[in-house]
């Protein structure tokens, strides 16, 4: 079980990129049926919006450029 489980996750950071996709993508999916499409695409606007700020402010640029 070990073995298998550290293959897993050897396979998962290999094809992050490809993980990190389907999951974004089930999330916007479940979002847009639960709740239709103009509420879920304000809540991903709202998450790039934070996105943006956040690596703004990591940056050390703060609120202003």
């Amino acid at each position: 079980m070990d073995e298998w489980m550290a293959r897993l996750l050897e396979d998962a950071v290999r094809h992050r990129g490809k993980v990190i996709g389907t999951l974004v993508g089930l999330l916007v999916g479940w979002m847009v049926v639960e709740y239709g499409l103009i509420r879920a695409l304000f809540v991903i606007a709202c998450l790039a919006a934070g996105y943006f700020l956040g690596t703004q402010w990591d940056r050390g640029q703060g609120w202003r450029r």
